[in-house]
């Protein structure tokens, strides 16, 4: 039998979830172990409102540890999903996905950790250099001490939006999505139940919005460990219709603007970052407990199939570091679409549910149709003016849907290449890989590169060129990052300039492509050295 890690001391910094876990699936998995969690606050004392599970992480929970799953699931919430704006409101079925008060949660594996044998320690802060253990694992969260006084490489990226977490004390029906326009701009709640008398309730807007709103000043005059009060009064107002006499409560609460945590290393000789130490992602992906709870299930397992600690914690990263990269790939777009949600609430609430699943690249049209088929039928009839196929792949009959023209009184001339573009129809959504027949504007923006910066200086050059770039073609490396990136960068030109913006990829990323039409992110796409599938202008 090979040799395991030989551990005789592990000390936890951090009893959150990510922390709590950890310890009890390693003193589980090493009953001679002696595991310390270290955890600076007191129990009952927690802030925070639900936690989210989703139904791939509960399996994997299953697989690593099914009791404390079950007393997990015993204590949660499950619910479906609603999007409503104004009096309309489109929904599907999430049932799979469940919540947890993160207080109880966290009593729950504090259970469990006791009743595995490890020692929990509250109400003292340790640093790592402190303690006497052949492991540290440290679990100390976003703000991290650890990761700050390690030579871990970190970079936080800080977004531009502003979100609040506070709560109400009612069951919400549903989870919700929901805008509200203001005098001072639009903010959108993420809400959901996760106890018969909770719900959280999360709010978010731009930079714009919050100064209008004067919340500048309330964030800066409420103390760290207090709630912004004059935001829950003026958000209880404005959210006063989702919820039906209740008040918004907080615990802590107050704006914040997300922190994305990327480390060039997880581990430094005998400390291991996991969890919001090691990277974060995006709430709305719902990843954060999710992320910490499955780096811990990594990490026991590398340090129970590795000789020595340098090899383990080498192979915990390496196996945790594709799935965490992909998530916040994932949760990035994520962040980008929601900080600039405001600018679709022209669409329909059925089509702006489609463009919300689709918004990462993660939910294909395919599948989200197989599961929510009446929203999605109403979606793309709303966008095609005509009725989808009730069987069959829904991404050629999206790529072969016509453009119209956004003029149709006005009757177009078939041989002008410089006509304006409102004025043009398209047979099909694809054109030839020519952008030259198009007079188009070629943007080359790289291989998997990130919007953030290039976008404006794309928008900024089209608005220059108005009355001249008249046709946007976005090109660029052929993986799927860089595809979708252009996407992205696609719809904040189809939103803000008045180009026909055309995105061209490889043929294997159809789908892809299909899903930014029917989401309205760009007017047509070409595939690289195709040049059948329709199209012409008409």
């Amino acid at each position: 039998m090979r040799p395991r890690c030989p551990l005789r001391r592990v000390a936890v910094l951090g009893g959150g979830p990510g922390g709590l876990y950890a310890a009890r699936l390693l003193k589980l998995a090493r009953p001679d172990c002696d595991v310390v969690v270290h955890e600076q606050g007191v129990p009952d004392q927690t802030f925070g409102f639900g936690v989210g599970l989703a139904a791939r992480t509960q399996r994997r929970l299953a697989e690593a540890d099914p009791a404390s799953l079950d007393d997990i699931l015993a204590a949660a919430w499950s619910h479906d999903m609603r999007m409503r704006v104004g009096d309309r409101e489109a929904g599907m079925d999430v049932n799979a996905l469940v919540a947890i008060g993160r207080a109880e949660l966290l009593r729950v594996l504090q259970h469990h950790a006791d009743d595995a044998g490890v020692k929990l320690e509250f109400g003292t802060r340790r640093a790592a250099d402190d303690l006497d253990a052949d492991l540290v694992i440290a679990a100390d969260g976003v703000g991290s001490a650890t990761r700050a006084a390690g030579a871990f490489g970190a970079e936080v990226e800080v977004g531009s939006g502003w979100y609040l977490w506070a709560g109400v004390d009612v069951a919400l029906p549903h989870a919700l999505f929901a805008p509200e326009r203001t005098e001072h701009g639009v903010f959108v709640t993420h809400a959901y139940p996760y106890a018969p008398d909770r719900s959280t309730f999360l709010v978010e807007t731009d930079e714009a919005t919050w100064r209008k709103a004067g919340f500048g000043e309330s964030t800066a005059t409420t103390p760290a460990d207090a709630s912004d009060a004059v935001a829950l009064e003026y958000l209880s107002d404005v959210f006063a219709r989702h919820l039906d006499g209740h008040r918004l409560i907080g615990n802590r609460t107050r704006w914040l603007q997300f922190r994305t945590v990327r480390c060039a290393r997880w581990h430094d000789g005998r400390v291991v970052l996991l969890g919001d130490a090691a990277h974060t992602a995006h709430y709305s992906v719902g990843s954060g407990t999710k992320l910490a709870m499955e780096d811990a299930i990594a990490l026991v397992d590398a340090l129970d199939s590795s000789d020595d600690l340098a090899t383990a914690l080498a192979a915990y990263e390496d196996a945790r570091r594709p799935a965490v990269t992909r998530i916040q790939d994932i949760a990035e777009r994520s962040r980008r679409w929601w900080e600039t949600f405001p600018e679709r609430l022209d669409l329909p609430v059925e089509q702006l549910l489609v463009a919300y699943m689709s918004r990462a690249g993660n939910v294909p049209l395919d599948r989200f149709a197989a599961g929510t088929p009446d929203v999605v039928a109403t979606a793309l009839r709303q966008w095609a003016g005509e009725d989808p196929p009730a069987e069959g792949s829904l991404v050629e009959w999206a790529l072969e849907r016509a453009l119209r023209p956004s003029s149709p009184g006005q009757e177009p001339d078939l041989d002008a290449v410089d006509e304006p573009v409102g004025t043009r129809g398209f047979d099909g959504r694809v054109v030839p890989d020519d952008p030259a027949a198009l007079g188009a504007t070629v943007l080359d923006l790289g291989a998997d590169d990130r919007p953030a910066g290039r976008e404006q200086t794309v928008e900024d050059g089209v608005r220059r060129g108005a009355g001249i770039i008249d046709c946007v073609w976005l090109t660029g490396g052929d993986d799927r990052a860089s595809v979708l990136t252009r996407l992205e960068v696609a719809e904040r030109l189809r939103r803000r300039t008045p180009a026909l913006v055309v995105v061209v990829g490889p043929h294997g990323l159809r789908a892809d492509l299909a899903d930014g039409l029917a989401a309205d992110r760009t007017h047509l796409v070409a595939f690289r050295g195709e040049r059948s599938g329709g199209g012409d202008g008409r």
